[in-house]
């Protein structure tokens, strides 16, 4: 990389300095050549025309500056080599860095991830109160401040403050953001690595028991695709966005039942499962390779409220949403006997502590311990 300092004319009589960075150029398929150039702004000037020994003295102590600059960004960008990198890098906005990240998201992610990673966003310019937030700026003080400020200033439209878990899944994503600057070597050095995260506050997880199960397997739903839908993820587990992306070529005939084969949308691993027949049925009619399983399902406020309604109608009054399938095969699973290292395979989880939250609310497992206690003749 060639560093060289530029005078650029600027009001009249005075040259602006900068450094221009020339990283070399690249050539299209058609043979055109694209230079690739990166700039500094110095904040100096010269006097095109000194005329007096003030203005000569001027010019000569910014050129030594600007020269010192120079010679810095040149050691910078030698150092580069040996994993440290040039100025231009770490000078360069992360705002703009976090909403390529969020676009990224956007195109291949969920729905939902990406409301959560643009809400981050919003939060972090709120906070930061200007357009440009370079790298260099993001110290752990800075890491701090932006995690204090998550938990005690942001107001939602209720005037309240964040949640907890709303405020620490905000905080996961700017560092998961600052942890890709990272591997994207554009930083040398994490400042959130040394940061501890918003602790999580552990909710009431609703969830059907096997006769609540039953009981809404047995009664009509608005839309014969939620009620599908949502039994099948009562008895596989699956999120809903891995339901609504599944497609007939996922599916495939194994060892005399059946095998889904997917990535995970939340964590993107493969995962292999093999589902029961009554989950298969579920499934409907077997269409084209590329057709959705489930075609017409749809997460908005008509079916969430179908969901409810149909929950009530089968004599439910808890607050079941379409996540609780989830959590209804999970404790199922585990009450029937089914280890909690398998239930958490299945269920896709990177850590078994994950899983443990399940176990913790089953209250038969609980009452069958206590019972086992011996009398001790009193």
């Amino acid at each position: 990389m060639k560093v060289t300092i530029q005078k650029r004319k600027g009001k009249e009589g005075i040259l602006n300095l900068r450094l221009e960075f020339y990283h070399g150029y690249t050539k299209n398929s058609e043979g055109k050549i694209k230079h690739q150039r990166e700039y500094e702004n110095l904040n100096g000037f010269l006097y095109a025309k000194p005329k007096t020994p003030a203005e000569r003295t001027h010019n000569k102590q910014s050129l030594q500056l600007a020269e010192a600059i120079r010679a810095k960004r040149v050691v910078e960008a030698q150092n580069s080599q040996h994993g440290f990198k040039d100025a231009g890098k770490v000078k360069a906005n992360f705002i703009d860095y976090f909403q390529r990240l969020c676009d990224e998201k956007g195109i291949n992610g969920s729905q939902s991830n990406y409301s959560i990673w643009i809400s981050t966003l919003k939060h972090l310019k709120s906070f930061h109160g200007k357009k440009k937030l370079t790298f260099e700026q993001i110290t752990k003080e800075f890491v701090v401040g932006f995690r204090d400020y998550l938990q005690n200033e942001p107001i939602t439209k209720g005037k309240e403050k964040l949640s907890p878990n709303t405020a620490s899944t905000y905080f996961s994503k700017f560092r998961a953001a600052l942890n890709q600057a990272f591997k994207d070597e554009i930083i040398t050095k994490n400042p959130i690595k040394n940061v501890d995260p918003i602790k999580l506050v552990q909710n009431k997880r609703e969830y059907l028991t096997l006769e609540e199960l039953k009981a809404v397997g047995q009664t009509e739903c608005r839309y014969d695709v939620l009620k599908r839908a949502f039994l099948f993820s009562c008895l596989t587990g699956l999120r809903w966005s891995d339901i609504h992306k599944l497609t007939w070529s996922q599916c495939q005939a194994f060892d005399g039942g059946y095998r889904i084969t997917f990535h995970q949308q939340k964590t993107e691993a493969l995962q292999y499962l093999d589902i029961s027949d009554q989950a298969f049925k579920l499934m409907g009619l077997e269409s084209e390779p590329d057709e959705k399983v489930f075609k017409g399902l749809r997460y908005d406020a008509y079916h969430n409220l179908a969901l409810a309604k149909w929950c009530m109608k089968a004599g439910i009054t808890k607050n079941i949403t379409f996540h609780c399938a989830r959590h209804t095969f999970a404790v199922l699973q585990l009450t029937m006997g089914t280890d909690i290292y398998t239930v958490s395979k299945l269920l896709g989880h990177s850590e078994l502590k994950t899983t443990q939250i399940y176990a913790d609310i089953i209250d038969k497992n609980r009452q069958f311990a206590m019972n086992k206690m011996p009398d001790i003749g009193l």
